[in-house]
């Protein structure tokens, strides 16, 4: 498929994709006219590459963690940022909480004290 169409059905920019390709996340073959042409499978990459850019990882180390997505064989470097990833955002997602514990006590008590409209 064709840039637009990849980036049409993946929801992610045109200029996004060829970033991708800059960063060697993502590795279009080219027609004989110099087209971009990308495989199916690049639809499940780009969704890849999307979620690890939310979760917070840079291109550097998404770029490592590619040829385990693609194999499902990791080393034991790729194994051991799997698992410093992994923890970075367990400790986020525990100060998400207290931190939503927090805006609920605040709201229950505004809620409690705000005036009563009639």
């Amino acid at each position: 498929m064709r840039i637009g169409e990849l980036a049409t059905k993946t929801g992610v920019s045109v200029r996004a994709l060829r970033y991708y390709e800059e960063q060697h996340l993502l590795a279009p073959e080219r027609s004989p006219s110099g087209q971009r042409r990308y495989p199916d499978a690049a639809l499940d990459r780009v969704q890849w590459i999307q979620q690890l850019y939310a979760a917070g990882l840079p291109s550097k180390k998404i770029v490592e963690l590619l040829p385990c997505l693609d194999t499902g064989i990791s080393t034991s470097a790729t194994l051991a940022l799997l698992k410093a990833e992994r923890e970075r955002i367990h400790t986020q997602i525990a100060g998400l909480v207290k931190m939503q514990d927090k805006l609920d006590t605040l709201i229950a008590v505004a809620e409690q004290t705000a005036p009563r409209s009639t």
